[in-house]
């Protein structure tokens, strides 16, 4: 019944005032544990998804210090220290539907994002807020090819070394991405729960636009 902060991981985080989400519950994506050294900001949950995150920042995900959710395919990967938990998910699986037990099965949507909100929903969280959705890249091509990062400075996410320099990585697919958003959405309004997008800047069209601080202080003035 309580409200979550769902952080992605574009540029436009950088302009977030990380102080109006720490009475929040948050919900962090792939490497947004780089928040933590940059602003002191660590989500409560961090969902990753992405192979190449999984195989190549392995050793940075294994010690942190929240909650994590990783597929169960690479249960062997990681340490059996506290706070890892693992779900089941068909990653061939095109069409996507909306998960609402979290346990049994998860569909990725072609985006870490639509995980999270699947995990928020099965969480029990009433009100999802997302931020760093900027739903656009600096690099264009074709997605989901993996490809060697050349450039020195990764401008298409929050961190500058997200994606550093001779890493390997993927352009997502913004449509399928849209396809599942929507799902989410409908599934979401259905139950009685909400998504609104405070991405500063975002492109992405399917969940309602607000400004964040605008929205937190409508909250605070009808309590």
């Amino acid at each position: 019944g309580e409200r979550v902060f769902i952080l992605a991981n574009g540029p436009s985080l950088k302009k977030v005032d990380f102080s109006l989400l720490k009475e929040n519950f948050s919900i962090g994506l792939n490497r947004i544990y780089l928040l933590e050294k940059e602003v002191g900001f660590l989500p409560d949950y961090i969902v990753v998804v992405n192979d190449l995150v999984l195989s190549q920042f392995s050793d940075d995900l294994n010690f942190l210090e929240t909650n994590k959710f990783f597929p169960f395919k690479y249960k062997n990967k990681f340490h059996e220290n506290r706070g890892k938990n693992y779900f089941f998910s068909p990653s061939l699986s095109i069409n996507d539907g909306f998960s609402k037990n979290f346990s049994d099965v998860v569909y990725t949507g072609g985006t870490v994002t639509f995980v999270a909100l699947q995990l928020a929903f099965f969480l029990g969280f009433k009100e999802v807020i997302l931020l760093g959705l900027d739903h656009d890249f600096v690099e264009k091509g074709i997605p989901n090819k993996t490809e060697i990062r050349s450039q020195d400075v990764d401008q298409s996410h929050f961190h500058p070394e997200y994606f550093p320099k001779g890493v390997k990585w993927q352009l997502p697919d913004l449509v399928r991405s849209e396809i599942a958003y929507s799902l989410a959405k409908e599934f979401y309004e259905k139950h009685g729960r909400s998504i609104v997008d405070a991405t500063e800047g975002g492109k992405c069209e399917i969940f309602k636009k607000v400004n964040l601080v605008e929205y937190l202080n409508a909250d605070k003035k009808s309590i």
